[in-house]
């Protein structure tokens, strides 16, 4: 057997003519695929959603607390098929189930187009979120693991590095996009922008994992991956949901996950009128996100290959103190400068988190099971995530402004510096012992 290719006398299937034409391993190739699935996913997601709020406001005579509250019930909704997706992409494969995803995800885009009211934003909402920050965004993430494994951290930061920089433009080019044709029409055309990019991504070059093309994971021999597994991996026991949620690390992960869901979302959904109430403007917290997205981009890279180096726990700890750090600055917001020092720290929390949620599962739980596992954290995630948005608009209506919501924000995140550091590797051999 060389690098990366499993000989033909281990091998039961036929040659993959896509494949076969790359002269190094697959899974390097699957690194840009991966990331245009996530950029694609902007216009459901929050920072993508949110300069469309205030024409969406206007046009349909909404409240703050109306279309926050319509963000957080679709959102809600939406977290709930997620294990079902996971358990999809386990039966059928991620080819399959993405491409089912995309089709809708494109359909969703359109329908947004069509919202005359608060009823019909809502369901915008609910499809928008279940399909592109729920659906789309988790299988994105386990076609990375699937492919990488002791090279996880690093391919991920790979991938958020070029995918983070072309996120943080997109505010920027849906302002542009709904000052040019509408906000109506702005969201038809990203529908269709999606179909364009993805389907014949997904036909000609996304492949489910390397063991069906001939190749192992990582793109290495059996003894070379061995040599380079890190020492916080479980070896190769997978475990089941039921077993997973039994373990310490399972439960402060939740939190972990739910937390800066909620509280990034909330930030994001509201951005422009945090700015605006700062006495800012909407091309500021435009180019908030493109500088966040930056500092992201560099810690999540930075974050990937400590993650191949440094205990989990201790970089989730790092993480959850720079997700602290950038809510107390915001607090005291008031100039450009101040709003860029903001827009930095929030890259530098979200880009440790994001590094740590792109290994640790896998790492820790095995990869037979991944799709229910990770679909039960992105249900958490995206009920969380509910959340946020209502919190700030409410907060905003009863009390004219997002101090007091925000304040309530950092109570929460500051003791989870400390809470993080037991999050440590799950041990294999407790299960065993109990199934015994």
């Amino acid at each position: 057997m060389v690098d990366g290719t499993i000989g033909s006398e281990d091998a039961n299937h036929k040659p993959d003519w896509m494949v076969s034409k790359i002269p190094f391993y697959y899974g390097w190739l699957m690194l840009p695929v991966v990331m245009v699935i996530l950029v694609a996913t902007s216009p459901g997601q929050t920072f993508g959603v949110s300069v469309f709020n205030p024409y969406i406001r206007q046009v349909l005579n909404l409240s703050h607390s109306e279309i926050s509250g319509a963000y957080m019930l679709g959102t809600l909704l939406a977290s709930l098929p997620m294990i079902y997706v996971g358990a999809l992409m386990d039966k059928y494969g991620l080819r399959r189930t993405l491409t089912g995803v995309v089709i809708l995800f494109g359909c969703a885009c359109v329908g947004m187009s069509q919202a005359s009211g608060l009823v019909t934003v809502f369901f915008s909402f609910l499809f928008l979120r279940m399909l592109g920050q729920g659906s789309m965004e988790l299988l994105a993430h386990n076609a990375l693991a699937m492919w990488f494994h002791s090279r996880l951290g690093f391919a991920a930061g790979l991938v958020s590095v070029c995918g983070g920089l072309i996120m943080g433009l997109i505010p920027t080019f849906n302002l542009w996009l709904i000052q040019a044709v509408d906000w109506r029409w702005a969201y038809a055309i990203l529908g269709l922008i999606v179909w364009g990019a993805l389907l014949p991504l997904l036909a000609i070059f996304f492949r489910n994992r390397p063991e069906d093309v001939g190749q192992v994971v990582d793109g290495l021999s059996v003894v070379k991956r061995t040599t380079l597994t890190p020492s916080v991996e479980t070896g190769d026991r997978s475990f089941r949901l039921s077993e997973a949620i039994k373990t310490r690390a399972y439960w402060i992960m939740a939190v972990s996950v739910a937390l800066p869901a909620m509280i990034i979302t909330g930030i994001h959904f509201h951005s422009v009128q945090i700015f605006l109430d700062c006495g800012l403007t909407e091309a500021d917290a435009a180019a908030m996100f493109t500088i966040s997205a930056v500092s992201f981009a560099i810690f999540m890279f930075s974050g990937g290959v400590l993650a191949d180096r440094l205990p989990l726990n201790v970089l989730l700890s790092f993480a959850t103190a720079g997700l602290s750090c950038a809510i107390l600055t915001l607090l005291h917001v008031s100039t450009v400068e101040m709003s860029q020092v903001f827009a930095g720290v929030m890259g530098v929390g979200q880009g440790l988190l994001s590094a740590v949620g792109a290994t640790l599962w896998v790492r820790y739980y095995g990869r037979t099971h991944l799709g229910k596992i990770r679909g039960s954290l992105a249900t958490v995630g995206v009920a969380a995530s509910s959340t946020g948005p209502f919190l700030m608009g409410a907060g905003h209506d009863y009390f004219g402004g997002y101090h007091e919501v925000l304040w309530v924000f950092a109570a929460l995140t500051i003791p989870m510096v400390f809470v993080g550091l037991f999050a440590t590797p799950p041990n294999p051999k407790n299960l065993q012992e109990e199934d015994e």
